[in-house]
């Protein structure tokens, strides 16, 4: 059963709006399925600083009867084979209390269209092999494995 919810665009230069995306963020890095761990409040206050500069950084609150339950950020990248932008959707999250209830869905159809919005020709997303229920939720939105099977990183910095 999907629930009503409202989504709408975060806008990272109002303190409001970045505060309640901070705490969605750090909810989901406390989540075993995120980092498992607060997120740092250096990385806090870098987010707040950087975000508002940086023109292809989007993020979107799901809000369900005056509450936060989720979110989505996401990054315009660039296709070099299509020669078009990409929508890379980098977190997404809901709380644990209001999964099951079609929040995520509806999120992924406002990054899709949020990407429609600004012409790119696809969304990518990485999730964790462990994580099945995700796996399933982006499956039936429609996503398929990329023709690259392999994600692979290399940490330069911890903080």
């Amino acid at each position: 059963m999907t629930h009503k919810i409202d989504i709408r665009v975060v806008d990272f230069s109002d303190d409001s709006d970045m505060d309640r995306y901070l705490a969605m963020l750090d909810a989901y890095a406390r989540d075993p399925m995120g980092a498992g761990r607060p997120l740092p409040d250096a990385v806090k206050l870098r987010l707040r600083a950087n975000l508002p500069t940086r023109p292809g950084a989007h993020a979107l609150l799901a809000e369900r009867s005056g509450t936060d339950v989720g979110f989505a950020s996401c990054f315009v990248g660039y296709s070099t084979f299509r020669a078009r932008p990409l929508l890379n959707l980098h977190d997404i999250a809901v709380v644990p209390e209001a999964r099951g209830l079609g929040i995520a869905r509806q999120l992924l159809e406002a990054v899709e269209a949020l990407a429609r919005r600004l012409d790119c020709c696809k969304v990518t997303l990485e999730v964790r092999s462990d994580n099945l229920r995700a796996q399933r939720a982006y499956e039936s939105a429609g996503f398929v494995p990329a023709d690259c099977d392999r994600f692979l990183e290399k940490v330069l910095d911890q903080a």
